[in-house]
């Protein structure tokens, strides 16, 4: 005698029950992030579009003569010699500070890590100057350290250099200020990877005969590579809009050697009242940062392919 079980049928009533749970969720997603769109629509997303508007404008400081243009700031912008070389001026800024920034981040980083005693000291010491205010970092560097009479780097090169007031030197000397007040970010960051790189790796490493130079570039640059495309981009974008301690610092001086295109754009919106060419002048950086980041984001896809 054979006994037949029968298998109950699942419920025709479950996948109406689970449309309706999707349902539920999404509505309750739309409130928890409904404040968050609403913060990000009032203050990013509709200022985006305003300055795209002004930019096609002629409207002033006060708000009057707001008047369609087209593309006539863009076209005064492209064929002005001071845009050129306030864009010019911020590139070579971008340059002369990425590369120190980054490979001092990594050399320090790699030194802390290494560091067997009072690592908190270290760590609260590189990073320390990063949390000062721009106007801070350029008043210490103003009075104590570029004074031609007094000042300490004049003092310990035994010279009598205008650092800020001669037009080949001020420029290297926001690089250096910059190096000395933001490094500790880059620096912050490589040692958190340092630190999530696992030992086990060096004691294979170690015990197969690698030495501290074969371990270091066999070991630590490859898995740095991430942090390091992280540290590239954002650098780049932080020097791309240089403009506090410059503009403190300098005023975009000498003989506008060190003025950079935000300062340019700051200059033609307030002091020339021109705020339609201002964002015009800031929409032509905005569209090199957009370049640069997805050229950057390109790069690192592609040395992450397997070959």
């Amino acid at each position: 005698m054979t006994t037949t079980v029968a298998v109950p049928a699942a419920p025709a009533a479950a996948p109406a029950e689970h449309a309706r749970a999707r349902r539920r969720w999404t509505q309750h997603g739309m409130l928890f992030i409904a404040p968050f769109l609403a913060v990000y629509l009032a203050f990013l997303v509709w200022p985006l579009l305003q300055g795209l508007r002004m930019s096609l404008s002629s409207v002033n400081i006060a708000g009057t003569n707001d008047r369609f243009v087209g593309l006539a700031n863009y076209a005064e912008a492209f064929a002005d010699p001071r845009m050129w070389r306030s864009l010019w001026n911020t590139l070579v800024f971008t340059v002369l500070s990425t590369v120190p920034l980054v490979l001092l981040g990594l050399a320090l980083a790699l030194l802390v890590h290494q560091l067997r005693f009072m690592q908190w000291l270290w760590r609260l010491s590189f990073f320390g100057p990063f949390l000062l205010p721009s106007a801070v970092v350029s008043l210490l560097w103003l009075q104590m350290i570029y004074p031609p009479e007094y000042g300490l780097l004049n003092g310990s090169l035994g010279t009598d250099v205008l650092w800020l007031g001669d037009p080949s030197t001020a420029m290297w000397s926001m690089v250096l200020t910059t190096v000395w007040w933001t490094v500790g970010f880059n620096f912050l960051l490589y040692l958190a990877a340092l630190q999530s790189i696992p030992r086990h790796l060096y004691e294979a490493a170690a015990i197969d005969g690698a030495s501290s130079w074969h371990r270091l570039r066999s070991i630590t640059l490859p898995l740095l590579g991430r942090t390091t495309g992280v540290v590239v981009v954002l650098q780049l974008l932080a020097s791309l809009k240089v403009f506090d301690q410059i503009y403190l610092m300098t005023g975009g001086g000498p003989e506008d050697s060190t003025r950079p295109i935000i300062e340019y754009a700051y200059d033609a919106g307030f002091t020339g009242y021109r705020i339609g060419y201002a964002s015009a002048v800031s929409y032509i950086l905005f569209a090199i940062i957009v370049v640069v980041s997805l050229a950057q984001l390109r790069l690192f896809r592609k040395s992450e392919e397997p070959s």
